[in-house]
């Protein structure tokens, strides 16, 4: 359900595109548009939510900082798109809670700590690693081996959608994923998103006002780093993230990676927070 705030902007908008004509059409379809992320590798292009995205960032970089491989990932997303939608959900059968619906009384952990998406994602790697073969084995039944699922066989319908969120959100396929959302909600804590990015990530990065610069080891890393910022984006009120001579802009073109001559080397990541 629309909030009230964004109802009173949509009559607003709607007055304004009516005395502007097609242009003014055009603007207030673009300034209505709900937040949304694009994530594009291999010729496929699926779309999530702000939150969705966020959470499969994270998931994601649990993997990098393990240092598994980017199917590890694929995994681990198709299985909770098929559990909680990628949502970090309080509530499921019994007491499934969380990213991948683990259960307190499975021994995945506390509430808290299923609820916790880095722990859930590291819980879910402990045991995915310990099934032999599953490098190489059928997406459906290494999840099944880790979910102990009732519906083992809806992992598969995930698989592609798994498969382009890791390719780019561990950095496989640059400049990937890119999202458009409203304006910051308001300011930024450069220091705050440095934290979140350190226990994320697993790296560190200098703070220096309002942006953020984080070092990586290679180009693949760069661009996880990078992608990372846009995902967490709306959560961080992050405006722009630059990297290999490209750079994402919230306010300008959202769904592109323009070319930034200005941008740092391939493997530096600069990223601002709003002020």
């Amino acid at each position: 359900m629309a909030s009230p705030r964004r109802t009173l902007t949509a009559l607003a908008l709607v007055c304004v595109a009516a005395a502007g004509g097609v242009v003014g059409a055009r603007w207030a379809v673009q300034e209505l548009r709900d937040p949304v992320c694009a994530v594009s590798a291999v010729d496929r292009t699926e779309q999530f939510t702000p939150e969705q995205t966020a959470n499969a960032s994270t998931i994601s970089m649990v993997s990098v900082q393990r240092g598994l491989s980017p199917r590890a990932a694929s995994i681990a997303l198709a299985t909770a798109i098929q559990e909680s939608k990628l949502r970090n959900i309080s509530y499921g059968d019994a007491d499934s809670l969380g990213l991948f619906q683990q259960r307190p009384s499975q021994g995945w952990g506390t509430e808290e700590e299923v609820t916790d998406p880095v722990h859930a994602a590291g819980e879910f790697y402990d045991r995915l690693v310990q099934i032999e073969g599953w490098q190489d084995a059928v997406i459906t039944e290494v999840a099944q081996k880790v979910q102990r699922s009732a519906f083992p066989e809806a992992y598969a319908d995930h698989e592609w959608e798994g498969r382009v969120l890791a390719s780019v959100l561990t950095g496989e396929t640059p400049a990937g994923l890119t999202c458009q959302l409203d304006a910051p909600s308001e300011v930024g804590d450069a220091s705050a998103t440095a934290d979140k990015a350190a226990r994320q990530l697993g790296s560190s990065a200098q703070v220096d006002g309002d942006r953020l610069t984080f070092t990586a080891a290679d180009r693949s890393q760069a661009w996880a780093v990078a992608s990372w910022a846009v995902a967490h984006a709306e959560a961080e009120q992050i405006v722009s993230v630059r990297v290999d001579g490209r750079a994402w802009d919230r306010e300008t073109e959202p769904m592109t990676w323009a070319a930034d001559a200005g941008a740092p080397d391939a493997t530096t990541v600069e990223v601002q927070v709003a002020s």
